[in-house]
């Protein structure tokens, strides 16, 4: 008997009917994008030149990893975040400096919002059930 297929985000959460509309990502995006831009820590994101020499590249691969943990199975999702991390953990190994665990908070922090908010400015309202769900 096969075990069932267990994925990271349930398949009926309002996580994946927020992440699933293309409108509300980019405004998730462009809300957190320009809060970013402000965040202490950004200098990080800088040192490698691909964000300023390619925006919108970077805004889609962004996008992507984000959709591949949203919508994938357990076992895919675990293996896009390692290549996140990896990433990240390269970056300070070159710059010879730690992100600093607030950063990333922060980054977190401005993703949950801006998915409440963009998702309740186009779509409708949350109730208190479903933004506990995307926290």
């Amino acid at each position: 008997m096969e075990s069932p297929v267990e994925y990271f985000v349930d398949k009926g959460s309002v996580v994946r009917e927020i992440w699933g509309k293309s409108d509300t990502i980019l405004f998730i995006f462009s809300g957190a994008s320009a809060e970013f831009a402000l965040n202490k820590a950004v200098d990080w994101l800088y040192f490698t030149g691909k964000l300023p020499a390619d925006p919108l590249g970077r805004l889609f691969s962004t996008v992507s990893y984000a959709r591949q943990i949203v919508f994938s199975e357990l076992h895919a999702a675990h293996a896009a975040i390692d290549k996140i991390t990896a990433i990240h953990t390269a970056v300070e190994n070159n710059r010879n400096a730690k992100i600093p665990d607030w950063a990333y908070r922060d980054v977190l922090y401005m993703l949950i919002y801006y998915s409440i908010a963009a998702f309740e400015l186009l779509e409708r309202k949350l109730d208190e059930t479903e933004k506990g769900r995307v926290i």
